[in-house]
């Protein structure tokens, strides 16, 4: 009986591990912040919860994206990058972020000379995920 009562509490510490380190295992978006006028960025957040992850993943995904190269009139304001990390490989896919004037919208370009600008609701949710504010002030 003393060992199914020691056995329960050390089953849910197990389960409670195994669910942290399956959020810290796989993917995460590192973001950076533009600071100063230059173009110079520095570490500003790392987002791992899942959800997050994979909401502004699909946010990037189902943009509609143009090839085309475009000169911004200044620099990025952020820049990010989703790590995901396969069993025998890691991918990194790199971005640079945007907030338009009137502070609705945002554009990312990418290094491989694409370009999109969300729409209002999909920068909202990407910008709050991104930097865990509210993109309109």
């Amino acid at each position: 009986m003393k060992k199914i009562i020691l056995f329960f509490p050390l089953l849910a510490v197990m389960l409670v591990t195994s669910g942290c380190l399956n959020e810290m295992v796989g993917q995460k978006i590192t973001v950076q912040k533009r600071i100063g006028e230059e173009n110079i960025f520095e570490d500003f957040k790392e987002v791992h919860q899942k959800k997050q992850v994979e909401k502004a993943k699909d946010i990037v995904e189902n943009a509609k994206w143009e090839n085309k190269k475009v000169e911004m009139a200044r620099y990025a304001d952020y820049q990010f990058q989703f790590q995901f990390k396969n069993s025998s490989e890691n991918k990194i896919a790199s971005y640079l972020l945007w907030v338009t004037p009137n502070g609705e919208n945002l554009e990312i370009v990418t290094d491989s000379d694409r370009y999109v600008k969300l729409t209002k609701q999909d920068s909202a949710n990407l910008y709050e995920i991104l930097t865990g504010e509210e993109l309109i002030k």
